[in-house]
């Protein structure tokens, strides 16, 4: 289990479901999996006597071992299956020496440790596909109730041109579909049985050892590689680097939010809950807490996405060192994207957006984020050098004589030979240039949609 003293920020950072995939108990059960499976297996094509499987099979729960000793053990093992083995032998030889003969036959270290990694995988894969498809589901629904809510879009931190929320959040739900499509590409790359021994030939199993790892695969509902990866890391590395983009968008939504929530803009906020976002000094914070752990872990993701890149460049058929760096590394980044997952979920359903506040920001500029409609519809009579310098000049004057574009617009008589009083107030009406925003929002909806489809 996890030790005392590393517990306080689990909640925050953490999934609670993620943390006990990767928990102690996670990780001795996963290898232990293993070991049942390949004595399961060797029975099954006749590698070893059927009768001692039901010995091994029982001393295989995590529950059975000390994991202080364990944990001990390691430190001069240099591994965590060394000692587990032995740990192992000695629980079935109180049942059965016989069954103590045979247990983890033609298998190594490795082999234990990397499937057992990926029966740990497996289980924070079913974790993450859910809750993407769930903040999916959130984002789907916010994004079509915003729709049509015109606010500033921003460009290098300014008031740009309007675009709506709807479109904003659209954003984020394509590129969570295309994270669960991802993750639908890489499952049966991720989930394969690591099975190779001493050297990666097998060859402690003589000519048993290829329908041990066929039979071994179907056990453990894993798929067969072409080959033992021992020093072919590619795999987890791949799964890393997911790990990292959903971090990387997970971010984007939490910067984006945190963002609005300023007070100066005011537009949209995270739910309010009693004792939420509060200040120990200031009664009248509302800090974005769910934002800032989206931010935090797209920060820290790609240090431990750099890592798993790292070690990589693994020596001959076992490595030294590199493989060492990701025992930590690939579950610490599965925790702290599901705490981010976890965040999101929190925030997303519960969006608060203050409509009004958006359009009186996009009203700040008095005008000036629409001149780019007027300049377009302008060009159309004049040319688009004479329209831009023209419109460049009514928006120099308008900010230089703190009057709304809209005024000095309808002083120009350039501008009043081409277009109409009744043309300047549709141009610079925010809700009459939202362009193929709509649209952006029904296309992600439906890819998201679409996507379900295929899931079920």
């Amino acid at each position: 289990m996890n030790r005392p003293g590393n517990q306080l920020f689990d909640r925050y950072f953490t999934q609670d479901a993620m943390g006990q995939v990767f928990s102690d108990q996670g990780r001795v059960q996963g290898m232990l999996d293993f070991e049942a499976a390949l004595a399961r297996a060797e029975a099954c094509v006749g590698a070893i006597p059927a009768s001692v499987v039901s010995d091994i099979e029982a001393a295989c729960d995590a529950s059975l071992y000390d994991f202080d000793a364990l944990a001990v053990a390691i430190g001069s093992a240099g591994n965590s299956a060394i000692p587990l083995v032995k740990a192992l032998g000695r629980q079935i030889a109180t049942a059965s020496e016989t069954a103590e003969r045979y247990v983890h036959m033609g298998a190594t270290s490795q082999d234990v440790m990397d499937t057992g990694l990926v029966l740990q995988l497996r289980k924070a894969v079913a974790l993450l596909e859910r809750d993407l498809a769930l903040l999916g589901d959130g984002l789907a629904q916010q994004a079509r109730r915003h729709a049509d809510v015109p606010m500033a879009g921003r460009t290098w931190l300014q008031q740009a041109t309007p675009v709506t929320l709807g479109a904003k959040i659209a954003g984020w739900l394509g590129a969570i579909t295309r994270h669960r499509q991802r993750l639908g590409e890489l499952k049966p790359r991720l989930l394969s049985l690591q099975f190779g021994g001493a050297s990666g030939s097998l060859a402690a199993l003589g000519e048993m050892a290829f329908p041990v790892a066929e039979a071994l695969a179907r056990e453990l509902e894993l798929t067969l590689p072409d080959q033992p990866w021992h020093t072919h890391r590619d795999r987890l590395v791949e799964f890393a680097s997911f790990l990292g983009l959903v971090a990387g968008t997970l971010g984007k939504i939490g910067r984006d939010i945190s963002l609005m929530m300023q007070t100066e803009a005011g537009e949209v906020f995270e739910p309010a809950a009693a004792g939420k976002g509060g200040s120990s000094t200031m009664p009248h914070k509302r800090n974005p807490v769910g934002a800032a752990v989206m931010i935090g872990a797209a920060t820290r993701a790609p240090g431990l996405v750099a890592t798993m890149f790292s070690a990589m460049a693994q020596e001959h058929e076992r490595s030294l060192g590199l493989w060492h760096a990701e025992w930590e590394t690939l579950p610490q980044l599965c925790c702290v994207v599901s705490g981010s997952l976890q965040q999101a979920l929190a925030v997303i359903p519960g969006l608060e957006v203050d409509a009004p506040r958006m359009l009186r920001n996009l009203d700040l500029t008095q005008g000036l984020v629409l001149a780019e409609a007027v300049s377009i519809a302008l060009a159309q009579r004049i040319g688009r050098d004479a329209a831009h310098h023209l419109i460049e000049q009514c928006c120099r004057r308008a900010v230089e004589q703190g009057r709304h574009l809209r005024e000095v617009l309808g002083e120009e008589p350039a501008i009043g030979a081409e277009l109409s009083a009744q043309a300047l107030d549709n141009l610079l009406d925010p809700s009459q240039y939202l362009g193929q925003s709509r649209r952006w929002v029904e296309r992600a909806v439906a890819e998201h949609q679409a996507f379900n489809f295929l899931q079920e």
